[in-house]
């Protein structure tokens, strides 16, 4: 729900009776008055926060931003923060998610480095070698069905991971087939518009979901052009979402 405000995407949460919401924070709007009213709408919706979104981490000195998200993601009761990095430099990116990993202690906010062709962590691997290198229980890897399919993930790099790592994931489906991977405008657009409901693309989501801890919380990643156009009311559009997500979820537990 891009254009959905924070109230909106309680709002959505609650009507579509998800067990969790999730929310964007936008450095250009977002108050400490924002936070306060949210968490004010969130405990009278009856809604928790499985994450808090974007940590973008850009070339450059540490942003304070970066450490400020985390204190928000804490205000809000939020269990993770997710990240993703566009600075080329790794050890960089790992001094950086280091400073936030740090800011979370004490805390129950998980700093989870999220991987994807459009960012400078392009793979599984590429994530996993930064997380080896840093220090703290607040550190996490999140994987997303659409950017572990596009870079040529398995699902026993899933399994493989950690499993102190995995704090929850994105499960998603989109057309089997993908953009060109050096074609960038197209592998965003793939990303942002054309993903599907679960069930209705060509991913292996079967063995995405297989490779996980059994009983991980899970935030569908639906970012979809089609779905936006036809379920215009946020509510619906969040009650759609729920139903597909369900539906595919409680066949494939039937299969098991």
């Amino acid at each position: 729900m891009p254009e959905a405000t924070p109230t909106q995407l309680v709002e959505a949460a609650a009507a579509a009776q998800f067990d969790f919401g999730g929310m964007w924070v936008e450095r250009e709007s977002w108050t400490p008055a924002t936070t306060r009213a949210i968490r004010q709408q969130l405990s009278d919706a009856g809604v928790q926060l499985l994450d808090v979104e974007v940590a973008w981490i850009m070339p450059g000195p540490s942003d304070p931003w970066l450490e400020q998200l985390v204190d928000i993601a804490a205000e809000l009761g939020a269990r993770n923060l997710l990240c993703v990095s566009s600075d080329p430099d790794a050890a960089a990116t790992t001094a950086k998610l280091q400073r936030m990993v740090d800011r979370s202690a004490g805390t129950d906010v998980r700093i989870n480095l999220e991987f994807g062709l459009f960012t400078e962590v392009k793979s599984i691997h590429a994530a996993r070698a930064i997380l080896e290198q840093l220090d703290g229980a607040n550190k996490g890897l999140l994987c997303d069905t659409l950017h572990w399919a596009r870079s040529g993930g398995t699902a026993e790099d899933i399994a493989n991971l950690p499993r102190e790592w995995l704090g929850y994931a994105q499960p998603c489906d989109a057309p089997a087939k993908g953009p060109d991977p050096s074609d960038m405008d197209a592998i965003v657009d793939d990303a942002i518009n054309k993903r599907v409901a679960m069930g209705a693309g060509g991913l292996d989501l079967a063995s995405f979901i297989a490779a996980l801890p059994s009983a991980l919380p899970l935030a569908v990643e639906e970012r979809s052009q089609v779905l936006r156009e036809r379920f215009p009311d946020l509510n619906e559009r969040a009650r759609e979402v729920a139903r597909t997500s369900r539906a595919w979820l409680a066949g494939h537990s039937a299969q098991d």
